[in-house]
């Protein structure tokens, strides 16, 4: 389970963390196993399996592309997005992979790469299955992996689900241990210290007291971040697959040119936020450079956020933005310990709706507030988002996720601005919403999470708006 702020902020390429970012690490790992079992020079051939979630909706989230780049030896953190796309292309073009980038051996992307969509692993549904065969086609070793939300994988076999995970896990090795938001309470108030504080405490137990390192992974973390927003207020055009025109650039430009607007109309404010949201998303659906906060598809929400610190708070400044991500990563491990950040789990309740309690909560915190306010701001926004499905039209992240980025960026600091207004008192506590978005998530019909089966995605598809993946996937196999 999580114990640092870097296992919650990931580095990687879009449309998804479970779906992209997940399965790239996880072939990655694959690799690895290959060599620990000394079995890497006789493979001459693999084959991978995709279930459930991975299967349904993995055209749309590129799932494919992933674990060719993952057996190819890329790493999600450092691989050029465009190179990414030409790699791809040239694996599925020529019939070949350069396996961990050293070993060429035959591929054939329509019989070795297989969408189970009608299966899913026991234990999740986001599973895979990694198959290498030697020069006779035995299979010398098989592997299936979980990619249980915001680019987190494990290897199936060792798989609790949340509630039955083993809290003793992050509770190891740092100076202030938590599994709840009543111990957050506790432990601020216990030693007077700030949430923030009692986390860059942990983190240095992490890094061995390196505090230089570890501002300047922080500092990392915000300026891909920003240029990920820089990006996408840039850009024009269309998002691959459904064609949908790309509308942050316009906007911005929009914007940039009625700068006299924000004298005449308070709430031109939310159209900033919304833009710098759905900037991010906007990168995303296009397979850009991003930053889980907690998962890609809610990754435009926090920065949203923390751009309007930056640009609306007075006193905002660089440790601000650090403090602001090490406590919005508090919450969201409370998230990941007690319940799920994956869609394909719980729903979009668990992605954009952990995102905007994430940043509701580190908004509140740079701007001076106490843990119990801290506490009720992560609390409301997380009640607003309960039951929140997820169910993308095309098998994309887009459509609803991009307009919902901004949304869910707007009731964060909603969220904050209530919190700070109160004394921290109130009547449903962060630990009983966050047990009760988890429940709601395996009350929610699986059509409703992250297949495209269900939901405004059917609707699309009656429409004829444009294809469902699922239905390729059908058509293809």
């Amino acid at each position: 389970m999580s114990v640092s702020v870097f296992d919650i902020f990931k580095i990687g390429i879009g449309p998804s963390s479970s779906h992209t970012l997940g399965p790239m690490i996880a072939a990655r790992q694959f690799i690895d196993q290959l060599h620990n079992q000394n079995l890497f020079d006789q493979t001459t051939a693999v084959k991978i399996s995709l279930y459930g979630s991975l299967a349904l909706t993995g055209l749309g989230h590129a799932t494919d592309k992933a674990v060719l780049l993952g057996l190819s030896g890329y790493d999600p953190a450092i691989i050029d997005p465009d190179k990414a796309d030409e790699t791809f292309a040239q694996i599925k073009k020529e019939h070949t992979l350069l396996l961990a980038n050293s070993k060429e051996i035959p591929f054939d992307y329509d019989t070795q790469l297989l969408f189970h969509y009608d299966e899913s692993l026991p234990q999740h549904p986001n599973g895979l299955r990694f198959y290498a065969m030697d020069k006779n086609g035995i299979v010398t070793l098989t592997k299936d992996y979980l990619s249980i939300g915001g680019g987190t994988i494990v290897e199936a076999d060792k798989y609790q689900s949340n509630q039955n995970q083993n809290s003793e896990d992050n509770r190891q090795g740092v100076p202030f241990p938590f599994k709840t938001g009543k111990d957050l309470i506790l432990l601020c108030n216990k030693n007077k210290r700030p949430l923030y504080e009692l986390m860059m405490e942990n983190e240095k137990a992490l890094y061995n007291g390196n505090i230089q390192l570890i501002n300047h992974k922080l500092d990392v973390i915000w300026a891909v971040m920003q240029g990920c927003i820089e990006r996408g207020l840039k850009k024009e055009g269309s998002l691959p697959v459904s064609g949908v025109k790309r509308r942050a650039a316009e906007m911005y430009t929009s914007l940039l040119q009625q700068a006299e607007s924000l004298a005449q109309d308070n709430f031109v404010i939310m159209d900033w936020i919304t833009l710098y949201a759905m900037a991010v998303n906007e990168e995303n659906a296009c397979g850009g450079r991003i930053v889980t906060a907690p998962t890609n598809g809610g990754a435009g929400v926090l920065p949203a956020v923390l751009m309007y610190y930056l640009r609306f708070i007075r006193g905002a400044n660089k440790q601000g933005v650090r403090d602001f991500l090490l406590t919005a990563s508090a919450i969201c491990m409370l998230y990941k310990m007690n319940a799920s950040i994956s869609g394909a789990e719980v729903g979009c309740q668990g992605e954009v709706g952990v995102a905007c309690s994430m940043s509701a909560a580190a908004l509140t915190a740079v701007q001076g507030g106490s843990i119990e306010q801290i506490e009720n701001a992560a609390e409301i926004g997380m009640e607003h988002h309960l039951g929140m499905t997820c169910d993308p039209v095309g098998g994309l992240v887009q459509i609803p996720c991009i307009e919902r980025n901004g949304i869910a960026a707007i009731k964060a600091i909603t969220a904050s601005r209530l919190a700070l207004r109160g004394s921290g008192e109130h009547h449903v506590s962060l630990d009983s919403v966050i047990e009760t978005m988890y429940r709601t998530g395996k009350d929610m019909q699986s059509k409703y999470r992250e297949t495209s089966l269900g939901g405004l995605a059917i609707f699309a598809r009656k429409s004829n708006t444009f294809t469902n993946q699922s239905d390729d996937i059908k058509n293809s196999h």
